[in-house]
């Protein structure tokens, strides 16, 4: 299993101005771009914006679905990278510290 990175999908609409797109979720995307070796290592699914999100809620409940957010595999080490949990899930909701999770573990240039 990989770890899994859940990311908003772009477009939406949220009342007048529509559409949208989530700020956070669009440095993921940039990232994935910059370096398409986190491919290998992570699986991405974007899901969309209206609540609930199902994909998410079956993983880490209905209290954890905003996004982004990066569902740690069970074998994936954080070190010292802020992680929640639920039930035996670790995940990371904070884009600094998805980032940071993402250079220690995959090799890939830090947040600044």
């Amino acid at each position: 299993m990989k770890d899994t990175l859940f990311l908003l999908a772009a477009g939406f609409a949220d009342g007048e101005g529509a559409p949208y797109y989530c700020p956070a979720c669009t440095i993921f995307e940039g990232l994935l771009h910059l370096f398409p070796q986190l491919h290998e290592h992570i699986e991405v699914q974007r899901v969309d914006f209206p609540r609930p999100r199902p994909a998410i809620i079956e993983l880490i409940g209905a209290e954890n679905q905003s996004c982004p957010v990066l569902i740690l595999s069970p074998s994936s080490q954080p070190g010292k990278v802020k992680t929640k949990s639920f039930g035996e899930r670790l995940f990371i909701d904070d884009p600094q510290e998805i980032g940071n999770y993402l250079s220690q573990a995959y090799g890939i240039p830090r947040p600044h």
